[in-house]
């Protein structure tokens, strides 16, 4: 019935500060961008290597999402990567804040969590 996950959407406060850390930062490529004057919102279309997509919002005046404690809903948003220590070096040179490196006690996989410029919580996953 269900194939796979086509797109996680993400609501930003800051568009510009979180485009950069999608793009600049996380790598992620640029689909579309577009602003839409009715709801003075943009939206703009990424696209990960393996096609998965994001769709980035901002909205004014959106409401914070509240992460701590865990609220319920979804927890996080986890991405496949090849090499944890590199990327985890690479976010740390852009002054992103890591957690250690984790081993999964059930597959023996590599993880860790960071943050977006908003908070939300993001998971590192090495699969290999």
């Amino acid at each position: 019935m269900l194939k796979g996950i086509h797109h996680v959407a993400i609501i930003c406060s800051d568009y510009q500060k979180s485009k950069d850390f999608y793009v600049g930062i996380l790598g992620l490529n640029v689909l579309a961008e577009n602003y839409r004057a009715e709801r003075k919102s943009f939206k703009l279309d990424l696209e990960l290597p393996d096609g998965s997509k994001v769709e980035l919002f901002s909205f004014p005046s959106s409401p914070q999402r509240p992460s701590y404690p865990e609220a319920r809903g979804l927890r996080h948003l986890a991405f496949n990567v090849e090499d944890i220590e590199q990327v985890t070096r690479k976010l740390q040179h852009h002054g992103v804040s890591v957690e250690a490196i984790r081993v999964d006690e059930y597959t023996s996989k590599k993880f860790t969590f960071f943050s977006d410029p908003d908070g939300l919580p993001l998971e590192l996953y090495q699969q290999c």
